[in-house]
């Protein structure tokens, strides 16, 4: 059977930078704060929303306002989350050559599994994997390896040939976790983050990936 090839989301396929940091800074208005840089947000992504706005809010923020401003940012990003979010240069053509060989592919972020499957669909990636997962999909999210051991199952793929994709630490540890292979791309959101623990592959397009594993 052909490798099965786990992709992350945002960093990895999408470049959702713009509108998560516009549904951040929504969300600090509505509480009475100024916005935050967008770099800054960017340096938050990766560990699921509540971490996100957490960090956000910064350490002043009490709980229920952390709670409060959570609620309005998946509210205020499910509105806008297709307004600016792109396929990265060079995704479409790789995941169309992957899927014509045959590859099985899955999506496993740390994004709510609605949004995420809303942005896969919109898109119009839906085809492509048969299996899309978010950070609510399970009792723990990445870097725990319980979305990739259950992906490993449903593909009926060998652990030995599976791939994990993304673009930060976080996907890395998620890879060496399940006992799998990390693949990491230099464009994303964190790539600073590759540097302590190198993936076993690293690109600078996702157009390369099918020579790699085939």
């Amino acid at each position: 059977m052909r490798s099965l090839l786990i992709f992350d989301l945002d960093g990895t396929l999408i470049d959702s930078k713009l509108d998560l940091a516009n549904s951040v800074n929504a969300a600090r208005i509505h509480m009475g704060m100024p916005p935050i840089e967008n770099d800054t947000v960017y340096s938050y992504v990766g560990n699921g929303a509540p971490v996100l706005m957490r960090k956000a809010m910064g350490t002043a923020a009490t709980e229920p306002q952390v709670q409060e401003a959570l609620a309005y940012f998946l509210g205020y990003y499910r509105e806008h989350m297709l307004e600016n979010t792109r396929l990265y240069p060079g995704v479409k053509r790789a995941l169309d050559e992957l899927k014509e060989s045959g590859y099985p592919m899955a999506v496993l972020t740390n994004k709510p599994v609605r949004f995420s499957r809303e942005l896969v669909a919109g898109l119009g990636m839906t085809d492509h994997f048969f299996q899309v997962y978010g950070g609510n999909s399970f009792e723990q999210k990445k870097p725990h390896p319980i979305g990739v051991d259950e992906l490993l199952k449903e593909s009926g793929a060998a652990r030995e040939t599976a791939w994990m994709i993304g673009d930060s630490a976080v996907d890395i540890k998620t890879a060496r976790n399940a006992n799998i292979k990390a693949c990491g791309v230099t464009y994303g959101f964190q790539p600073e983050t590759l540097l302590a623990d190198p993936p076993d592959l690293l690109l600078d397009t996702l157009e390369d990936l099918p020579k790699h594993v085939k």
